[in-house]
């Protein structure tokens, strides 16, 4: 499956899905279970490439403070929901996670303390296939490597999360005592 493919069929699945991502996930599982079970498979590799794409320090750190906290899970997660907002949403916060503060839902949960994760999308290529196929998604023969988290700072740290991510800070660290 190419990229434009993948990203298409997570465009076609979020008109169906109303937005929430619980929603959109059903709608990718259910589009993906009409496809020929290698396209499945495809998909699959493919979520695979941009989860591991997206496996980057800073777009945790932004996940831990628009989330109050991500743990290796959360994180996974957190890009399942990610995933669910559009190619345009996730390339973004990939290259610039700061870029998730002028999202109206994230500048909504500072007040509300929503948190932003889907398990769901993440297992849509699993489900789609089982349905397609009534058995197991194949195991991948060729796992795609996670890059190395060399960068790692502690999140907890305001004044770094305020350097690295102002936009982001200013929305979910308490601001600096005068």
């Amino acid at each position: 499956m190419r990229t434009d493919d993948f990203w298409q069929l997570i465009d076609e699945a979020r008109a169906g899905g109303g937005g929430e991502a619980g929603a959109v996930a059903a709608r990718a599982v259910a589009l993906l279970a009409e496809r020929d079970p290698a396209e499945i498979v495809g998909y699959a590799h493919h979520q695979q490439r941009v989860l591991a794409a997206s496996y980057k320090v800073d777009l945790w750190g932004a996940a831990y403070l628009i989330n109050g906290g991500a743990s290796d899970d959360g994180f996974e997660y957190f890009r399942g929901w990610l995933m669910t907002q559009g190619r345009q949403v996730f390339a973004r916060a990939v290259a610039d996670p700061d870029s998730l503060a002028e999202l109206p839902q994230v500048r909504a949960a500072a007040l509300t303390g929503e948190e932003f994760e889907s398990e769901d999308m993440l297992a849509a290529p699993w489900e789609a296939y089982r349905k397609a196929t009534a058995t197991d998604l194949p195991a991948d023969r060729d796992p795609v490597p996670t890059p190395d988290l060399n960068d790692f700072w502690d999140f907890d740290d305001e004044a770094e999360a305020r350097r690295r991510l102002p936009r982001l800070a200013a929305l979910f660290v308490e601001p600096p005592e005068e």
